[in-house]
């Protein structure tokens, strides 16, 4: 028999998702496997699939504004001056902190690696070795990504551009030696532009990080909690884990 107090907080749980609560947010533009829009129902983007299974596991929870697809960049504008109230899904950086919170639940993980061209025989397996690289010409990295200032703190010559299938491109073409970028977006463009026999992708992992959901600075606890509540229950089940192979 369930104890008093584990049956009262279960029933409070339930209470909380029956009651109707609707989130602002949007998708982000020209990140095809966070959302995909030319993706189909099968695979429309792996945080698009994350914030439809939260809407699963409490129906009384809706996300609007996702028909608006807007640049990285605005996302933060957006957080940062509260017109938006949860966003999946963004790194974690000191600096983003201090502008709108973090749902602790790691949504998923990504890993940071170079691209370079099959031919090229440098294995670069630090930072350092990227720092010396970059001094003939530039490592290509996604405008407006945290992955720019890793580099740039390390002292690796950066040039920031549209996007990583941009970036892809310029390598190919010999614009650029070196793309840094995501393991799980490099990965789906590679395999999409078929320049698997052209461009090869690192060994080396330059560093790991989570992916979470974010919310406005303001936004009331009771509500990031509920949020918390459903992306643990997608954690335990495997949820999670299972969306993010799929992508990979």
């Amino acid at each position: 028999m369930l104890r008093w107090p584990l049956l009262l907080s279960a029933l409070l749980c339930l209470s909380a998702q029956a009651q109707e609560l609707s989130l602002r947010t949007v998708q982000q533009s020209g990140a095809t496997v966070k959302y995909d829009p030319g993706g189909g129902p099968a695979r429309p983007g792996l945080c698009l699939e994350i914030l439809r299974a939260v809407e699963r596991v409490d129906p009384g929870l809706r996300f609007v504004g996702l028909e608006q697809q807007v640049p990285l960049r605005r996302v933060e504008r957006l957080l940062a001056e509260g017109l938006m109230d949860s966003f999946f899904c963004l790194l974690r950086t000191p600096e983003r902190e201090k502008q709108w919170r973090y749902v602790p639940v790691p949504l998923y993980t990504i890993r940071h690696v170079v691209l370079q061209r099959a031919d090229d025989p440098r294995p670069l397996t630090s930072l350092a070795e990227l720092a010396a690289a970059s001094q003939r010409k530039p490592v290509l990295v996604s405008r407006g990504s945290v992955l720019a200032h890793r580099l740039a703190a390390a002292d690796v010559a950066v040039a920031e551009v549209g996007s990583e299938r941009e970036a892809m491109q310029m390598l190919a073409l010999g614009r650029a030696d070196i793309v840094y970028g995501q393991d799980i977006n490099l990965q789906r463009h590679l395999a999409e532009a078929r320049l698997g026999d052209k461009l090869k992708l690192g060994r080396t992992v330059f560093h790991e990080e989570a992916q979470y959901l974010t919310v406005r600075a303001d936004l009331p606890a009771a509500q990031e909690e509920r949020l918390a509540q459903a992306l643990r229950r997608l954690e335990r089940d495997g949820t999670l884990r299972q969306l993010a192979e799929k992508y990979r």
